[in-house]
């Protein structure tokens, strides 16, 4: 009779160790080798790409590459014909873990990121946000809340749609925060319409404070429908956070 096979958990940390090693050692490795060709699409384009639409689709390709390099993760975007490319949008999502960036890449919307200031400061992957004038913020720091809200609606006006976290920051435990108002202000302010996007997986696949890789083969992002800024123009900020909150719970909850 065979003996029954065991679960080696000290083998199966060893193994998420290396394949963690790995994943990070490539993701750096293919930043900094493609972060050259990037400077040279800014370089090339800038003076006529002036919402830099050309350069973001390159790192939006970076993010697929890093992608096919990690044999632990494969992500999907359902409801990908929903984001009409002619279309301005605020578009705010679910935030569960650092996988959740690349997700959203792999939409190839074009979009402004607003994300944390800290970030840009990252050897290749930061430059590159600087590169795409993507906008940085300081959580705690009001001044800063302020000045984001100008560059966004700017941004906005000069044809971009904005990608948001209104958390703030990554579930601790998976579930879903409470949405900050600041991305709805934006929407209303320049009455363009808002995207949900419902993001699953990504938690499992990151967990906030770890830079273990656990494997997941279930990363997926949602498109919702858009909310047009008739459908919450009489809403208050606050109102339209709760509203939207509840449509990506909805999904999230969903098999």
């Amino acid at each position: 009779m065979n003996s029954p096979s065991v679960h080696n958990p000290e083998s199966t940390g060893v193994v998420q160790f290396f394949v963690s090693v790995y994943f990070w050692t490539s993701l750096f490795l293919i930043s900094g080798i493609l972060f050259p060709l990037l400077l040279l699409v800014w370089f090339l384009t800038v003076m006529f790409d002036r919402r830099l639409v050309i350069l973001h689709k390159c790192t939006c390709i970076l993010s697929d590459i890093t992608f096919m390099a990690n044999p632990y993760w494969k992500a999907t975007i359902d409801g990908k014909k929903k984001i009409d490319r002619k279309s301005v949008y605020v578009i705010v999502s679910n935030h569960q873990s650092g996988a959740d960036i690349m997700v959203l890449f792999k939409t190839h919307a074009t979009f402004k990121w607003v994300s944390k200031k800290s970030l840009f400061y990252y050897p290749f992957i930061g430059w590159n946000m600087w590169l795409n004038r993507y906008i940085p913020i300081e959580r705690s720091r009001g001044r800063s809340k302020m000045k984001m809200m100008d560059k966004a609606k700017e941004a906005i006006k000069q044809g971009n749609s904005l990608m948001l976290f209104p958390e703030g920051t990554r579930s601790r435990d998976g579930n879903l925060q409470p949405f900050k108002t600041g991305a709805f202000r934006v929407a209303k302010e320049t009455q363009v319409a808002i995207l949900p996007i419902a993001i699953k997986g990504t938690f499992l696949a990151i967990r906030k404070g770890s830079l273990i890789i656990n494997k997941n083969d279930h990363l997926k992002a949602v498109v919702l429908d858009p909310i047009p800024y008739e459908e919450y123009k009489d809403l208050q900020p606050n109102e339209i956070a709760v509203k939207v909150h509840d449509l990506i719970q909805a999904e999230i909850k969903k098999n």
